[in-house]
């Protein structure tokens, strides 16, 4: 008997990515293509040809139903009431009804969701936090969010904003961190602007006067650069006041820290007393604070996952 094969999209800015997974979640096909910039109707046709040339490859192995599943990762999220994209970074996408024009594209029903949630169903399903029963994912990257999977499920929410810890102002704000940098969303001080790589380099900027990248910040930390050392430690020193005000409220079994600054290894060994520095009650943190396992590929295999066998 033939399989059920899920076909997972993460729509990024930049790029959209694609992989087919067989019924044990391995990886079968994957496709990688630019991102029409700009351009709603470009981008939906550009997500439908991923989706017919990876059924195309895996086509001898898709089930009697005929037709693979469909997840797609967004970097914003889709209003329940309307069908409407809201809070995407990728602007030309909000107000558009994607998951429809999607469905009607690829003909058959596509489930769309946050990438960050995306990430949180990736790793509660066969990663890092596998079986774990309330999952807290982030995305530490060019801007930083987070998701919540219950059970291996995707949380939503009734606004559509579940885990949206990034737009959040950040707590136990020092009087140098007040009013903080203005975000794209509108408001001041959201972490977003402080915990993010984009976040670490205006930090540095603003107390060196040295213009240097996240990635440039982190070597030269590796290399002994002082200035650079006490970035990265104001950045954990964030992130630690910020995780336990998610510690606080939801208390979850994992936390799960994905994106390009999520390679910094230094954060496992930092994060956990940073938090519990600021848990009510105090005492020792016993949430584990975790490296996605499945890396880069956590999102778009989240987006496979939002159809459960």
């Amino acid at each position: 008997m033939k399989e059920w094969i899920r076909i997972g999209i993460d729509l990024g800015g930049t790029k959209i990515e694609g992989l087919a997974l067989d019924e044990a979640g391995a990886e079968i096909a994957r496709l990688r293509v630019a991102t029409p910039q700009h351009d709603y109707a470009a981008t939906v046709r550009a997500i439908a040809e991923v989706v017919q040339e990876l059924e195309r490859r895996v086509g001898s192995s898709v089930d009697d139903r005929g037709a693979a599943s469909v997840g797609v990762g967004i970097p914003g999220t889709i209003v329940h009431a309307t069908g409407l994209v809201k809070n995407a970074n990728s602007t030309w996408m909000n107000g558009q009804p994607l998951q429809r024009d999607l469905a009607a594209a690829v003909g058959r029903p596509v489930r769309c969701a946050n990438d960050a949630n995306c990430l949180a169903v990736s790793e509660a399903t066969d990663g890092a936090a596998a079986g774990a029963e309330l999952v807290f994912a982030v995305i530490l990257g060019t801007g930083c969010g987070g998701g919540i999977a219950v059970n291996g499920q995707v949380r939503v929410g009734p606004n559509g904003v579940s885990g949206e810890w990034g737009h959040n102002p950040l707590p136990w704000a020092k009087p140098d961190e007040l009013p903080g940098p203005e975000c794209y969303c509108g408001e001041r001080g959201c972490i977003e602007t402080w915990i993010s790589g984009t976040g670490l380099a205006r930090d540095h900027l603003r107390v060196t006067g040295a213009e240097l990248t996240g990635p440039e910040i982190v070597a030269a930390a590796e290399s002994g650069d002082r200035a650079a050392e006490a970035s990265l430690a104001r950045l954990e020193d964030r992130a630690g006041r910020a995780l336990a005000g998610v510690v606080n409220l939801l208390d979850p079994d994992v936390i799960v820290i994905g994106g390009g600054l999520s390679k910094l290894d230094r954060l496992y060994a930092h994060l956990p007393a940073l938090i519990a520095r600021h848990l009510f009650g105090g005492g020792e943190l016993a949430t584990p604070v975790m490296k996605a396992k499945h890396g880069d590929a956590s999102g778009v295999r989240g987006a496979a996952w939002l159809w459960p066998a």
